[in-house]
């Protein structure tokens, strides 16, 4: 994993947020449609739409291991999107904090276990962190353009 240099939970004075968005999902796979149709929505409004297919993959990757190996009966999943000047991070949470992930190596006839490695080869960094109850993947893609305005 590659991590970011410092603790991704800190504010960093010389990288300050500019945006963020977070949704609290129900564990089940019409939610991962949804959370990828708003990631894409909030990324290009940002006015970043270069990076709205590869947030809406890792979007969908993260949130699909949620629900797929971190459900639980009555607990949400959360999507957050964080935008600063020098990149977007894209975090899940889920509450199964002993399921911890790990990218995979699947055969070619493996029908699963290909999303860690989809959001290794997209994001510039990604990690785990522990949480309380739970746990949160992110993953961040740097910027590499000023935002462009978006289209009404």
């Amino acid at each position: 994993m590659a991590f970011a240099p410092q603790d991704p939970r800190t504010p960093n004075p010389s990288d300050p947020v500019i945006e963020e968005g977070r949704v609290d999902y129900v564990p089940t796979p019409i939610s991962v449609t949804r959370a990828r149709q708003h990631a894409t929505r909030l990324v290009a409004e940002w006015g970043h739409p270069a990076l709205a297919d590869d947030a809406a993959l890792i979007v969908s990757e993260l949130a699909t291991n949620a629900v797929r190996h971190a459900r639980i009966p009555g607990r949400l999943f959360r999507v957050q999107l964080t935008l600063t000047k020098t990149r977007l991070r894209i975090a899940v949470s889920d509450p199964r904090g002993e399921r911890l992930p790990r990218p995979r190596h699947p055969s070619p006839r493996d029908r699963h276990g290909r999303g860690l490695l989809i959001v290794r080869a997209l994001a510039a960094r990604w990690g785990v962190r522990e949480r309380t109850v739970g746990k949160e993947i992110w993953a961040e893609l740097d910027l590499t353009s000023s935002p462009t305005q978006a289209e009404p």
